[in-house]
């Protein structure tokens, strides 16, 4: 059978430092995502990585007495360590100082320029060295950078600039008529109105003035600059040949369905990369969506601030599924999440340690309190079943559709609606009262094998978000029926089997320590 194929992306992460928790976030939901796309039968590919070249790396290596290469190794591993702390499930972990990615680059380079997309000419403005950003005097907030807020000073340097205006007639009309290329639509406005309307301006892609990149191969003065670099990961990885010569890999894969970004980067990727896909006579990817920013409290997180929280670190004290849950279910569509400790340890006590871990704890007592363990479904029925069944089977559609337009957080909600449903048939049945009368007991067995099958359901849906905590739920159930080909009737659990022993998932936080 040919499965269909889905490859998605993240940015990949700047090696100038660690990464923080903001930065965390957006490869758990493309880890999600993935998950989720792979369990419904599609083959997937996801890609993440580090980005390695620049000024701000050399000028960090040499505070640090170390040479570029050797800075950019210690933050890759360090990021990639924190990836894969997270439970994330990327096929390929992409850098771009690897020796393939750099002649790709220095080849896609010289087609631009031999096409005519790329002339030489002499840069002057106001230069953000952190983002390593030229901006006009109109573009500064306060005299500072716009995008993060530090001073900005005079540069002129020989470039080499991408002609952008020659195809901003034709970016206009593609994002119009492709109305989901960029998502959330209040994004897609922001780009139309602020950049691409009002005429696009010619782009700078080399530098002269520090030599930590890729070197241009017919002027040696010139390092490619980051635009071309860092963007053109998504195809070099994947196999793509300017000369036409692809891999197996990239006919497969190409066009990506998502390239999942920060909105801080949005214009970099709906602006340069859709040009510098044209250019190359390639497809564009089918989506760009910018998620939100986390905030901490009010504040973006930024070294300056001190305000900066380290998954690695929450991990220690809450467990990976815990930080997965929070990151995934506090980020709004399309406006910026809060992070606080507060907010998160509400998290785990209200959603995790109260609604699923003591429902999975209380069922499983049940079961060996009445029955010795033992589950089965003596098919008695009546409204409450039914009302609870109905729930049950409508959550995979509409969990579908809510990953479908990447509302995430939405779809994590839908899963939970069943176990919070679970926890009011135990009060409306009463089990405890059920026990009492003998001619109750078919009943009785009925509503403990109706919860075990919708926790089972309910979990089937929840190893995309909770991976980890999923596999501990279906030990704990002792079943095997954990595929989404198990979704479309109830009763896939076996009657009589026993389960296994309760442990518990998530405990609850005591706020005082």
């Amino acid at each position: 059978m040919n499965k269909k194929k889905f490859y998605i992306s993240t940015a990949i992460a700047y090696t100038s430092s660690k990464p923080h928790i903001g930065n965390t976030y957006e490869v758990v939901l493309a880890d999600v995502i993935a998950r989720y796309k792979r369990l419904s039968g599609y083959d997937v590919y996801f890609q993440t990585g580090t980005d390695e070249h620049g000024e701000k790396i050399e000028i960090k290596a040499r505070e640090a007495g170390v040479s570029p290469q050797e800075y950019v190794d210690s933050i890759a591993s360090e990021i990639k360590r924190i990836w894969d702390i997270m439970n994330t499930s990327y096929d390929r972990f992409v850098r771009t100082t690897d020796k393939i990615h750099e002649e790709k680059v220095q080849k896609i380079f010289k087609k631009f320029y031999d096409q005519g997309d790329i002339y030489k000419g002499e840069y002057q403005g106001l230069y953000c060295t952190p983002c390593e950003s030229f901006w006009t005097e109109s573009q500064l907030v306060d005299g500072k950078c716009p995008d993060c807020g530090r001073d900005v000073h005079n540069a002129k340097e020989e470039a080499y600039f991408f002609r952008m205006s020659k195809y901003s007639k034709w970016l206009e009309e593609y994002i119009e008529s492709h109305p989901h290329f960029i998502e959330p639509e209040s994004r897609k406005n922001e780009i139309m109105n602020n950049f691409i309307k009002p005429g696009l301006q010619d782009l700078c892609v080399s530098r002269t003035s520090f030599k930590w990149g890729i070197p241009v191969t017919f002027d040696d003065q010139h390092v490619v600059y980051v635009w071309i670099d860092a963007l053109s990961n998504y195809i070099t990885f994947l196999g793509y040949d300017v000369d036409g010569n692809f891999s197996e890999e990239f006919k497969k894969y190409w066009p990506a369905n998502i390239h999942l970004i920060g909105k801080d980067i949005l214009r970099f990727h709906t602006i340069y990369w859709p040009i510098m896909l044209h250019a190359l006579g390639l497809e564009l990817p089918r989506q760009i969506f910018g998620h939100p920013w986390l905030l901490f409290g009010d504040d973006k997180m930024s070294k300056s601030k001190g305000n900066i929280v380290y998954a690695d670190d929450l991990v220690k004290v809450y467990g990976v599924d815990a930080i997965r849950y929070y990151l995934i279910h506090e980020m709004p569509f399309a406006s910026d999440g809060t992070f606080t400790n507060e907010l998160l340890v509400e998290s785990i006590n209200s959603n995790l340690a109260n609604v699923l871990g003591n429902l999975v704890n209380r069922t499983i007592g049940m079961i060996y309190k009445y029955f010795d363990g033992v589950v089965e479904d003596k098919n008695t029925s009546d409204e409450l079943d039914l009302e609870l069944k109905n729930l049950v089977l409508s959550t995979k559609s509409v969990v579908d559709e809510k990953m479908d337009s990447l509302r995430i957080a939405d779809s994590l909600d839908a899963i939970f609606e069943i176990f919070r449903r679970c926890n009011k048939y135990i009060d409306e049945t009463m089990p405890w009262v059920l026990v009492k009368d003998e001619s109750k007991k078919d009943r009785l067995a009925t509503v403990l094998y109706n919860l075990v099958e919708s926790i089972r359901y309910g979990t089937v849906l929840l190893q995309a978000f909770m991976p980890d905590t999923a596999e501990k739920i279906f030990k704990q159930l002792n079943t095997d029926k954990t595929t989404f080909d198990t979704l479309d009737k109830f009763g896939y659990y076996e009657s009589g089997t026993k389960v296994g022993k309760a442990e518990v998932l998530f405990m609850r936080i005591d706020t005082n320590k």
